[in-house]
């Protein structure tokens, strides 16, 4: 079996859009260099699930506004993604099919979550849908992508990483290279949309 026979999405597969909003794009309050790039390649890989009836799962950062992951509250990170914000808001031009399972994280103030796996039931929502592998791209390569994948792995499912639907923030130069390798490294598969598409 090939590399492009191996990938292609079948029963029992899932795609995760991991954060798509439009605080993360740019113009955003943190917006990650080139991440509304991802967005047409993102469109195809949903194109190509919902024909197949393959379901499709979106994570969202959904903060209270006085998150700890905020600067005013001694956070890393300026506001972003308040819930019921304009810029919690899913991207303009993301065509996410209709029955897509949202997944909001790091809903409550003293708490954050990188990984759409944390404290929002997802991977039980996705073994109820018989799923064994996930597709992931999204938002950011080097922090919720990573950690969503790592926790992909972690609760056992395969991975399939969307090596051109995901962009990094790059807070030290080459974070999001160090995050693809160890995602790789964990076991997760590189694609592209050419060799699912084929």
């Amino acid at each position: 079996m090939n590399q492009t026979s191996s990938i292609e999405p079948r029963p029992g597969d899932a795609l995760i859009v991991v954060d798509v909003q439009k605080d993360f794009l740019p113009g955003g309050s943190l917006a990650v260099p080139h991440g509304d790039e991802v967005v047409p390649v993102l469109n195809r890989y949903m194109e190509i699930f919902r024909s197949r009836g393959l379901p499709v799962f979106a994570t969202r950062d959904w903060h209270p506004p006085e998150h700890c992951s905020f600067t005013e509250q001694g956070g890393p990170w300026p506001p972003h993604c308040v819930a019921g914000s304009e810029g919690a808001a899913f991207a303009d031009g993301l065509r996410l099919p209709a029955e897509t399972v949202v997944v909001s994280k790091a809903t409550t103030p003293d708490k954050d979550a990188y990984s759409g796996f944390q404290d929002t039931g997802l991977a039980q929502r996705l073994r109820e849908a018989g799923v064994r592998r996930v597709f992931v791209g999204g938002l950011a390569t080097d922090y919720c992508v990573l950690n969503t994948v790592r926790d992909a792995l972690a609760e056992g499912f395969e991975v399939v990483l969307l090596e051109d639907a995901i962009r990094a923030v790059d807070v030290q130069p080459g974070d999001g290279e160090r995050a693809v390798k160890e995602m790789l490294d964990a076991g997760a598969v590189p694609a592209r949309i050419d060799a699912i598409a084929a």
